[in-house]
């Protein structure tokens, strides 16, 4: 489960993984996804790339 959050900056990132997930495993380029999603800072396009699903 990805937090609300960003850990760094506190921008509210929780609402675009959904979309992000379905994206990138359709076979999009997850760069693109994130500058499509407008996610543009590293410290919360890092909290898409290295998130791990535990469940």
């Amino acid at each position: 489960m990805i937090p609300v959050r960003c850990l760094s900056c506190g921008k509210v990132i929780s609402a675009y993984f959904e979309d992000y997930q379905k994206r990138t495993q359709a076979g999009e380029d997850p760069k693109e996804v994130l500058d499509d999603l407008g996610i543009n800072k590293y410290c919360c396009r890092r909290m898409f790339i290295a998130h791990v699903e535990v469940w």
